[in-house]
């Protein structure tokens, strides 16, 4: 029996390679914040966990299990619905990874600050590039972490998004959709008090992070990209 047939070709290695080093690269980028900031520890030490970067980090780190079963599942689920085993696990990954890589960073932006509540102060920059050019003039390590978290709050969504979904295969589209999601958390936090900073070079970079990410993953876009 010729068993040639049922090995990987060589696009859907390099695809498995790439989306396994979108994932590498995210799990690097944890790994660093959770390096860089120390856990706080309260009365209630689960608490800790919810409300600090790094404990966050520590609890995506530790679902990566869960996302590979996750993973499996849907892959399994689609197989047996009939759908093409390669488009199976490749849209099954995508979809975890999206939200894997997606969710934890959006749940830091939200965590509050000090002073939040009924009485935090009000914190809105409008001006463009006057919040980036701050903190590129704090030191080379702040600005690295700062831009560098910016860079790739929706990076998972501009990578894996157009692999999964024809309608988001178009830099334009990654690029509303960044920046819209990027508009209302920022606006949430002003809403919610939260004592952070709603500053529109937050919503810039995080829409050049989906956008770059997005490029990188262009071989592998559902459906004809579009060139808009």
């Amino acid at each position: 029996m010729d068993h040639t047939a049922s090995l990987p070709t060589p696009q859907v290695r390099r695809t498995r390679r790439t989306l396994f080093g979108g994932l590498a690269l995210l799990a690097a980028a944890f790994v660093g914040l959770y390096v860089q900031r120390p856990l706080r520890h309260h009365g209630n030490q689960l608490h800790s966990y919810f409300d600090t970067i790094n404990g966050i980090v520590f609890l995506t780190v530790l679902a990566l299990p869960l996302a590979a079963l996750a993973t499996w599942l849907l892959t399994r689920r689609r197989t047996a619905a009939g759908t093409a085993p390669a488009w199976a696990r490749r849209a099954s990954l995508a979809e975890v990874c999206l939200v894997h890589g997606t969710l934890p960073w959006v749940w830091m932006t939200m965590l509050p600050g000090d002073q939040a509540g009924p009485n935090a102060p009000t914190q809105v920059s409008l001006v463009p590039l006057r919040d980036l050019i701050a903190t590129v003039e704090t030191g080379p390590g702040s600005a690295i972490v700062q831009v560098g978290g910016n860079l790739l709050v929706f990076a998972a969504l501009g990578f894996f998004g157009p692999v999964r979904f024809a309608a988001l295969a178009s830099p334009r589209r990654v690029a509303a959709l960044a920046a819209a999601c990027s508009t209302a958390i920022e606006v949430l936090q002003y809403v919610l008090q939260l004592d952070r900073v709603s500053s529109v070079d937050d919503v810039l970079v995080n829409t050049v992070g989906a956008v770059l990410a997005a490029s990188a993953s262009r071989r592998w876009w559902r459906g004809t990209p579009h060139t808009g």
